[in-house]
């Protein structure tokens, strides 16, 4: 999956959230499984942000 991509559903599953808690509250099982989900994602991107960057230096 690209950063592109990646950073598209972030922004949709942050989008998501926002709803979910406006709806249900912070603290409510949904939301922090919104917010899991959104973490899970957020971690996949710095990760292959950090290969990208890793092999960048590796080729300069």
């Amino acid at each position: 999956m690209s950063k592109q991509e990646l950073l598209h559903l972030i922004e949709h599953k942050r989008a998501e959230m926002i709803h979910v808690v406006l709806k249900n509250g912070i603290n409510s099982h949904t939301s922090l499984k919104y917010s899991q989900e959104l973490d899970k994602l957020v971690t996949e991107y710095q990760k292959l942000a950090y290969k990208n960057e890793e092999q960048a230096s590796y080729t300069t």
